[in-house]
């Protein structure tokens, strides 16, 4: 994987791609590289590194052309090179772009190498590249072709095609790794993601498990199922304008998606509340039916998804009185899970593309479930598309790879769906929480405006290696989250632990070199928490401390507090989050990380 660009236009599409894969640079990759077909011939750069590099290249030797495929290259298979970069090409007949994995390909590579290819790479996507051009020798069509092969693959992909066989024709497939058709007037474009092809259309076709899709001059689109039947598909119309993908006056996309989370958080909470409560309904015309005969709930997601779920287990046990159990995706479906009667299956994901968590919605229909809920910022995607019930987070695009605005919209969504079962079940409305959902976007602006003081104390992190984040309860999962922002975006080791279990081995790391993050709202658990945060102290530790502005916390030579504003119990993790956002990303940026990029990372995790 990681991103692919693809159009046929009746005008020069270097532009076009050059600028769709500088839209996909927030996935995270390591090479990148264009192919279009002029005069019946292909022409190719590629170039290792950012797709700067692939635009020098462009800018010494242009690429003209009304048909082109681009891409950008996560490795996969072989490390990230020149000769590893996409699109593939063979014999100068066939190029191709591949998202995904073809789990068969070493069989295929042998079969083709005793054919008589020869193989310049270290992928399975050249595989492909050969596998076409050996299937077009037999005279039939670039899409023909294309059906034939898919045959035989076993895997995930998302492809693009072309072929001098086929002048002015662009070939997709979709199986296990999106893949969307941008409809123009006259042209049509082939992406892994909208965001791609905002400048030149927002209208979309979301292709489907097992589709092929073929483009051709005029803007001409052809659907076909995977039995090889003409389908039709909605055309959307993309939700979000093309600015919401820029990075504005912010010096980064993630510092821009930390600060719109007022705004995001109240787009969340937009028409589903009423003065009886969460609207039910919001969740799906279903959702009441499956809501009022559930008697437990399974959730499954993966990385910061992940922590959003186990903050959820403690709200839909405390106001729901709702047994949970929150799975690892890449886990979950590799062993024998049991399932209770009447057991709902819950899957998080920002994309709604994420590979482990769609096999294990895929896995969960098999399982006798009630029913599936996805809560998903992409509407179209996969796994909205795929589950009973959903619910949007209306994050907007989210461009960081370290994911900010999307857990908090997570988190509200989370809070909704404990309150709907709460009222579906026949439970008493809390207002209280209800007024506090209402008020949370003043607060988290109030949070935000203690930036600078978090960015004063990042200065004491800048030169440490590793650091320990504590909470309780609910807050236990924030401090996972917390722990996992430092180390995605500025490479300092972290870990989290529930405060209690400080004295159960943690406390053996503590010293004047282990600074200590601690969150410390007003709740049930403060005093406990306390006394934990003694045991640090005790032993030199250095405390930074995230406390309530009530809990009297005051500041000691090695205890720095920092003081939130209150609010209610059950929203405090939504808010709690936000300043440990601010401070990795300050200490990401005096360590000179790239913030938004992250090393080895991507954006929207497409392979399992």
């Amino acid at each position: 994987m990681c991103g692919i660009v693809a159009a046929v236009a009746q005008r020069n599409v270097q532009g076009i791609l050059l600028e769709g894969l500088k839209r996909l640079e927030y996935r995270g990759y390591d090479s990148a590289g264009m192919t279009v077909l002029h005069d019946n011939q292909l022409t190719r750069h590629r170039a290792q590194g950012k797709v700067a590099m692939l635009e020098a290249c462009l800018t010494e030797q242009a690429l003209p052309g009304t048909c082109g495929i681009a891409h950008t290259r996560w490795a996969t298979h072989g490390r990230p090179s020149e000769a590893n970069a996409h699109p593939h090409q063979s014999s100068e007949r066939i190029a191709v772009v591949h998202n995904g994995i073809i789990e068969n390909y070493q069989s295929l590579k042998q079969s083709l190498r005793d054919k008589g290819y020869l193989f310049t790479s270290e992928t399975d996507t050249e595989v492909l590249a050969h596998l076409l051009a050996d299937t077009q020798q037999q005279g039939m069509s670039l899409l023909a072709a294309v059906q034939q092969c898919l045959a035989t693959l076993k895997g995930a992909y998302a492809l693009g095609v072309m072929s001098t066989r086929d002048p002015s024709v662009v070939v997709g497939a979709r199986q296990g790794s999106p893949l969307v058709v941008g409809v123009g007037i006259d042209e049509a474009f082939l992406a892994s993601d909208p965001l791609a092809l905002l400048q030149v259309t927002d209208r979309f076709i979301y292709l489907e498990e097992g589709d092929v899709v073929e483009l051709r001059e005029g803007g001409k689109i052809s659907l076909f199922d995977s039995r090889g039947n003409v389908v039709e598909r909605p055309v959307h119309t993309f939700e979000h304008g093309d600015g919401a993908a820029s990075k504005g006056d912010y010096r980064h996309y993630m510092l821009k998606e930390i600060f719109e989370q007022p705004e995001v958080i109240a787009a969340a909470l937009e028409g589903r509340l009423s003065d009886e409560g969460v609207l039910v309904e919001s969740f799906g015309p279903e959702a009441v039916a499956h809501f009022q005969t559930l008697k437990q709930i399974h959730i499954v997601a993966c990385g910061t998804s992940y922590h959003a779920g186990l903050v959820a287990r403690y709200w839909l046990e405390r106001y729901a009185g709702v047994p949970v159990q929150v799975e690892v995706a890449s886990e979950y479906r590799y062993r024998q899970v049991v399932v209770p009667e009447g057991t709902l299956f819950v899957t998080l994901s920002q994309s709604g593309e994420t590979a482990d968590t769609l096999a294990a919605l895929r896995f969960a229909k098999t399982r006798g479930y009630v029913g599936s809920l996805a809560i998903c910022n992409v509407p179209g995607s996969s796994l909205v598309r795929e589950s009973d019930l959903c619910l949007m987070t209306r994050a907007g695009p989210e461009i960081g790879v370290a994911s900010t605005k999307a857990f908090t919209t997570q988190l509200v969504a989370l809070m909704l769906l404990t309150l709907a079962i709460a009222r579906a079940q026949g439970g008493k409305v809390d207002r209280e929480i209800i007024t506090a959902l209402r008020g949370l976007p003043k607060l988290c602006q109030e949070v935000l405006a203690l930036d600078p003081a978090i960015e004063s104390l990042a200065q004491s992190f800048a030169e440490k290696h590793h650091a320990l984040f504590l909470g309780r309860g609910a807050h236990f999962p924030i401090a996972l989250e917390g722990a996992l922002k430092l180390k995605e975006i500025s490479y300092i080791h972290a870990e989290a632990y529930p405060a209690g279990e400080l004295k159960h081995g943690p406390l053996a790391l503590v010293d004047s070199e282990m600074p200590v993050i601690a969150v410390a709202p007003n709740d049930d658990l403060l005093e406990k928490l306390k006394s934990n945060l003694q045991e640090v102290r005790a032993r030199g530790g250095l405390l930074y401390v995230f406390a309530d502005e009530s809990v009297g916390m005051t500041e000691e030579p090695e205890v720095q507090v920092l003081t939130l504003p209150y609010v209610h119990e059950a929203l405090a993790p939504l808010l709690y989050t936000l300043p440990l956002q601010l401070l990795s990303y300050h200490v990401a940026v005096l360590k000179g990380t790239d913030v938004d990029q992250p090393r080895n990372l991507a954006k929207s995790v497409t392979v399992e």
